[in-house]
Protein backbone atom coordinates (compact mmCIF):
# COMPACT_ATOMS: atom_id res chain seq x y z
CA UNK A 1 0.00 0.00 0.00
CA UNK A 2 0.99 3.48 -0.57
CA UNK A 3 0.74 6.62 2.14
CA UNK A 4 -3.10 6.98 1.00
CA UNK A 5 -4.05 3.29 1.45
CA UNK A 6 -4.13 2.33 -1.43
CA UNK A 7 -2.83 -1.16 -3.36
CA UNK A 8 0.48 -0.16 -5.34
CA UNK A 9 1.11 -3.19 -7.94
CA UNK A 10 4.83 -3.72 -8.50
CA UNK A 11 6.51 -2.94 -12.61
CA UNK A 12 6.60 -6.95 -13.05
CA UNK A 13 3.51 -7.35 -12.31
CA UNK A 14 1.53 -4.77 -13.99
CA UNK A 15 -0.38 -6.39 -16.97
CA UNK A 16 -0.78 -2.86 -18.76
CA UNK A 17 2.66 -2.63 -19.91
CA UNK A 18 3.73 -3.29 -23.38
CA UNK A 19 6.87 -3.21 -23.17
CA UNK A 20 9.38 -3.81 -20.50
CA UNK A 21 12.88 -2.95 -18.99
CA UNK A 22 15.56 -5.68 -19.49
CA UNK A 23 15.64 -6.18 -15.36
CA UNK A 24 11.70 -6.78 -15.39
CA UNK A 25 12.01 -9.30 -18.11
CA UNK A 26 14.70 -11.04 -16.41
CA UNK A 27 12.64 -10.85 -12.82
CA UNK A 28 10.05 -12.39 -15.07
CA UNK A 29 11.85 -15.23 -16.01
CA UNK A 30 13.43 -15.48 -12.39
CA UNK A 31 16.97 -15.23 -14.14
CA UNK A 32 19.41 -12.45 -13.94
CA UNK A 33 20.12 -9.34 -15.69
CA UNK A 34 23.02 -10.69 -17.55
CA UNK A 35 21.91 -13.62 -18.69
CA UNK A 36 18.48 -11.84 -20.11
CA UNK A 37 21.31 -9.71 -21.81
CA UNK A 38 22.93 -12.86 -23.30
CA UNK A 39 19.06 -14.04 -24.56
CA UNK A 40 19.13 -10.72 -26.47
CA UNK A 41 22.50 -10.71 -27.73
CA UNK A 42 21.81 -14.31 -28.91
CA UNK A 43 18.37 -13.73 -30.78
CA UNK A 44 16.12 -15.74 -28.51
CA UNK A 45 14.86 -13.28 -26.03
CA UNK A 46 13.49 -10.67 -28.45
CA UNK A 47 14.06 -6.71 -27.97
CA UNK A 48 13.29 -3.56 -29.33
CA UNK A 49 15.01 -0.15 -29.29
CA UNK A 50 12.83 3.04 -27.98
CA UNK A 51 15.35 6.06 -28.68
CA UNK A 52 18.59 4.35 -26.60
CA UNK A 53 16.87 2.36 -24.73
CA UNK A 54 16.08 -1.60 -24.85
CA UNK A 55 12.79 -3.01 -24.13
CA UNK A 56 11.35 -6.33 -24.37
CA UNK A 57 7.90 -6.53 -25.09
CA UNK A 58 5.60 -7.87 -22.71
CA UNK A 59 4.98 -10.64 -24.03
CA UNK A 60 8.31 -12.25 -25.54
CA UNK A 61 9.07 -13.91 -21.90
CA UNK A 62 6.32 -16.01 -22.61
CA UNK A 63 7.29 -16.74 -26.27
CA UNK A 64 10.53 -17.57 -25.12
CA UNK A 65 9.26 -19.84 -22.42
CA UNK A 66 6.63 -21.91 -25.00
CA UNK A 67 9.92 -21.95 -27.18
CA UNK A 68 11.89 -23.76 -24.95
CA UNK A 69 9.55 -26.23 -23.74
CA UNK A 70 8.61 -26.95 -27.02
CA UNK A 71 12.19 -27.84 -27.77
CA UNK A 72 11.83 -29.97 -24.41
CA UNK A 73 9.33 -32.08 -25.74
CA UNK A 74 10.56 -32.57 -29.15
CA UNK A 75 14.19 -33.52 -27.48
Amino acid sequence: MDEHGTLTTPADDDTTLVLLKVEEAARRLRIGRTTCFALIRAGELESVMVGGLRRVPADAPVAYVTRLRAAQRAA
